[in-house]
């Protein structure tokens, strides 16, 4: 299951990432994002403005994707991202979920 450098360590985080990421196409970027890199997970926006999303997966896979959201589609700005473990994603695949 795990290699022995933990690359294999499947994990579930949740990410609330900040900026101009309403209204610039960012949830649709993070579904083809994350179905490209095979994770488990949803994303939706926050009536505050920010984007809540779970990431599950390997490793590698989930840090990759908190990478790229740092970057995020082309019209966003992230200003910022806070991380914190997170249950893992009852279903499978990425999900699309209504703003909260």
């Amino acid at each position: 299951m795990a290699s022995a450098d933990g690359d294999d360590d499947l994990i579930s985080l949740r990410a609330r990432i900040r900026g101009r990421v309403q209204g610039v196409g960012y949830r649709d970027w993070t579904m083809r994002r994350a179905d490209a890199l095979g994770l488990r997970g949803w994303v939706r926006n926050r009536q505050d403005g920010s984007v809540e999303a779970v990431f599950a997966g390997p490793r590698a896979a989930v840090e990759r994707m908190i990478a790229d959201c740092r970057r995020g589609p082309t019209l966003a700005r992230t200003d910022g991202i806070d991380i914190e473990p997170a249950a893992w994603p009852a279903d499978d695949g990425f999900a699309l979920r209504p703003t909260a």
